[in-house]
């Protein structure tokens, strides 16, 4: 299991590799002022730290409950991807909607299209970080195998 400390560094380096990735590229395809796309992301990096703090702890968990270790076969790892993304997505909606004075509608294109980038990017990072950072309970020194 993770620790605490590695946790936290996953985090964190997943929110700010994704928010120097994403901000320009939503304030581009949508148009919208880059700085206020920025506070955006910003608010949604925060909302998404915590809730990838908490998320993967439970996962972990209820994956190591399930099958005895944290080791995650690829379609475990798209099933961690996606049900990551729609928690998130269904909290962010209405913050997008609010902080970019945006209808529903277009607020919901616009958390879809940062649901789209993230989830690629949740897979590639998560599956790069357990690379560089193996989780010594999958019992594998480098944990390259899908």
């Amino acid at each position: 299991m993770r620790t605490t400390r590695d946790r936290i560094r996953q985090a964190i380096s997943f929110e700010l590799i994704g928010l120097l990735l994403s901000i320009p590229l939503a304030a581009f395809t949508f148009g919208y002022d880059l700085g206020k796309t920025g506070v955006l992301g910003v608010i949604g990096a925060t909302m998404a730290t915590v809730w990838n703090y908490v998320f993967n702890l439970a996962f972990d968990h209820g994956l190591k409950r399930l099958t005895g270790s944290t080791r995650k076969t690829l379609p475990v790892r798209f099933i961690h991807a996606i049900s990551f993304e729609l928690g998130l997505m269904i909290a962010f909606l209405p913050v997008i909607a609010w902080w970019m004075g945006i209808g529903l509608i277009e607020a919901l294109i616009v958390d879809v299209a940062f649901v789209l980038f993230y989830l690629v990017f949740a897979f590639v990072f998560t599956w790069c970080y357990d690379i560089v950072f193996p989780d010594p309970d999958t019992g594998e020194e480098l944990n390259t195998r899908a």
